[in-house]
C-alpha cells in the first residue's frame, strides 16, 4: 500500500510525494522555554519521531527540525519574576526539554534552531515582506497586512476578522487592521532587543518559525507538524507570511496532532492555555511522569491513539499500558529462555521471519509463517494509512497472540524442540523489529528495586508454588487447582514449564 497522509490544508488524505524524490524535510513547532516541560510538550515530538522512523524504514532520507522559542513575552515575564536573565532561564528549560525527549527515545531530531540565533534571517524576511507590500512599519513595529493576502485563512478555514491578538501580540503602534499580526515588536525598557531598520526590538512569534524553517529546509518543504491548537493563528500566520514572501507553497503537507486530556481537561502542546489548563499541566510535568511511570510506558501511551485524536491521560490509561507492554516483554523473555546460547546476543543480529520464511513455508508450520508475515503486512498497512500508530500497535498485539498460540499448540515450553524454538524466535524478532519502527522495545524495562515487601512477596510465592507441587505429587489435584485458582483471582498467573513453575503479576 502506498503511503497516504491527511493534509489539514486540503482536509483529505493525499498520496505522499515529497518535494524532492527520496528526501523529506519535516518541521515541528517546539516549545517556548519559559518553564519546565509538561507532557503536552512531549506529544508532538514522540509522534513525529515515529513518523520519521517510518519514513526512514521506507527508505527516505529525512531532515527533521524542531525549533526553540527563546525570546517571548512569557519568557521575559518569567525571568523577571525569578530574578534571572532570559537567556539563563531559556537555557535551563531547553536542557530539561532535550533531556525529557532523550528519555522518551526522541533522538532523531537533526536541528534545534533557536530564535535568538536567527535574527539576521528574521529581519531580512520582515524587510522583504515590507518591500513587497505585504507588511508595513509603524512606530518601531512591523505588521503583516492580512488584507494583502487573498488566501489568508485557507489552512484553518477561518476569516481574518477571527484573528485574535493574545499575549504574544502587540496592541499598540499603528496597527491598520484588527487581524494584522506582529512581525517585529519595538523594544520596551529592560527587555532583550536587537537592532533593526525599524529600531531596537525583537521578533514576533510567527516570523521566527518561518525564518528558521526556510533557512534549514528551503522555501518549500514536505511536512509541517504541530498541535491542533497551533493551527490558528500560529500556523495560519506562518503560511501567510512565508508564501507572501516567496511566492511558493510553504509546506506541502500540514499534519496536526490531537491534544492530551487530563480528567476531561485538554492539555495543550503549546503555551496558549487557560489558568485552569496551566494547573492541569503542572500536575503532569514530563520529568516526574518519566521517573514515576517509565519512558516506554509514556511513549506507548502517546502512540496508542491515532495522532489526530485526543489522548486520554489518566492513571487507568497508564495502568492499561503497563499491562499491554507486559504482554510483549513476557513473550520476549519466554522465547529468550529457549534460545540457542550460541545465537547472537543483540536482537538486531538475529534472523526474523523474512529470513526463515522460505524454509517454514515448506514445512508443517507454513500456516504460522504466513500468519506472521500477514501480521507484518497489517502493521505496514496501518502505518501507510496516515501513520496510524494505534492500528499498528493493534497489529503488534495480534502478532504477539499468534506467537503465544504457536508456543502453546506445540508445547514449546516443555519440548524445546530446536525447529519450533527457531520459528518462534524469528517471529519474535519480526515483532521486535516492527516495534522498533515506533521506537518501542528498544530497551528492556529497568528492573524494579527489590524492597522488603517485594522480597516477602517473592518468598510467599515460592512457598505456595512448593505447596502446590507437593499437592500434585501426592495426587491431591483439588488442592493444587485451588491454589492456582486462588492466585488467579488476585491477579497472579502460574506458568508451568520444563524448568519449573514461574509466576507473574498481571
Amino acid at each position: 500500500m502506498t503511503l497516504r497522509v491527511y493534509n489539514t490544508l486540503s482536509q483529505t488524505k493525499e498520496l505522499f510525494q515529497p518535494v524532492r524524490p527520496g528526501k523529506v524535510g519535516m518541521y515541528l513547532c517546539g516549545p517556548t522555554v519559559y518553564k519546565s516541560p509538561h507532557i503536552g510538550h512531549m506529544v508532538g515530538p514522540v509522534i513525529f519521531d515515529a513518523v520519521k522512523r517510518y519514513l526512514q524504514f521506507k527508505g527516505y532520507e529525512v531532515t527533521w527540525v524542531v525549533n526553540i522559542t527563546d525570546v517571548d513575552d512569557k519568557l521575559i515575564d518569567a525571568a523577571q519574576k525569578q530574578n534571572t536573565s532570559v537567556s539563563a532561564l531559556a537555557e535551563q528549560h531547553t536542557q530539561e526539554y532535550r533531556e525529557c525527549l532523550a528519555s522518551l527515545g526522541v533522538e532523531s531530531i537533526d536541528h534545534f534552531p533557536r530564535a535568538t540565533d536567527h535574527m539576521p534571517e528574521i529581519i531580512e524576511l520582515c524587510q522583504k515582506l515590507i518591500n513587497d507590500g505585504h507588511a508595513y512599519a509603524a512606530t518601531g513595529n512591523v505588521w503583516f497586512d492580512v488584507t494583502k493576502d487573498p488566501d489568508y485563512g485557507k489552512l484553518s478555514h477561518r476569516r481574518p476578522d477571527e484573528q485574535e491578538a493574545g499575549t504574544r501580540e502587540t496592541e499598540t503602534g499603528g496597527k491598520r487592521n484588527p487581524a494584522d499580526f506582529a512581525l517585529w515588536k519595538s523594544a520596551k525598557p529592560g527587555e532583550p532587543a536587537w537592532d533593526s531598520p525599524w529600531g531596537s526590538g525583537r521578533p514576533g512569534w510567527h516570523i521566527e518559525c518561518s525564518a528558521m524553517s526556510m533557512k534549514i529546509l528551503g522555501p518549500t518543504f514536505d511536512i509541517h507538524g504541530g498541535g491542533m491548537d497551533l493551527m490558528f493563528p500560529h500556523h495560519e500566520n506562518e503560511l501567510a507570511q512565508s508564501e507572501s514572501a516567496t511566492g511558493q507553497p510553504f509546506a506541502k503537507y500540514w499534519m496536526h496532532n490531537g491534544l492530551t486530556r487530563l480528567n476531561t481537561k485538554k492539555i495543550s502542546g503549546s503555551d496558549a492555555i487557560t489558568a485552569e489548563g496551566a494547573k492541569a499541566l503542572a500536575a503532569v510535568a514530563a520529568k516526574r511522569l518519566i521517573a514515576e511511570h517509565g519512558a516506554e510506558v509514556l511513549r506507548y501511551l502517546l502512540l496508542s491513539t491515532h495522532y489526530r485524536r485526543p489522548i486520554e491521560f489518566s492513571e487507568t490509561a497508564l495502568s492499561d499500558v503497563r499491562k499491554a507492554l507486559g504482554t510483549f516483554h513476557r513473550l520476549f523473555d519466554r522465547v529468550h529462555r529457549h534460545a540457542d546460547p550460541a545465537a547472537p546476543e543483540k536482537p538486531e543480529q538475529q534472523p526474523d521471519m523474512d529470513r526463515v520464511a522460505a524454509a517454514l513455508l515448506d514445512s508443517e508450520h507454513a500456516p504460522f509463517a504466513k500468519a506472521v508475515l500477514a501480521g507484518k503486512m497489517k502493521f505496514l498497512e496501518m502505518m501507510d494509512d496516515d501513520f496510524n500508530t494505534a492500528g499498528a500497535i493493534g497489529a503488534l498485539h495480534e502478532l504477539a497472540g499468534e506467537i503465544n498460540s504457536f508456543l502453546e499448540r506445540n508445547d514449546v515450553d516443555r519440548s524445546k524442540q530446536a525447529e519450533l524454538v527457531a520459528a518462534a524466535a524469528a517471529a519474535v524478532q519480526t515483532l521486535r523489529n516492527l516495534g522498533n519502527v515506533l521506537g518501542l522495545f528498544l530497551h528492556k524495562p529497568a528492573p524494579v528495586a527489590a524492597g522488603a515487601e517485594q522480597k516477602l512477596a517473592s518468598q510467599l510465592m515460592e512457598l505456595l508454588i512448593r505447596l502446590r507441587a507437593d499437592a500434585r505429587k501426592n495426587k491431591n489435584f483439588a488442592l493444587g487447582d485451588d491454589i492456582r485458582k486462588g492466585l488467579t483471582e488476585i491477579g497472579i498467573t502460574l506458568e508451568d514449564g520444563a524448568d519449573g513453575t514461574r509466576w507473574r503479576k498481571d
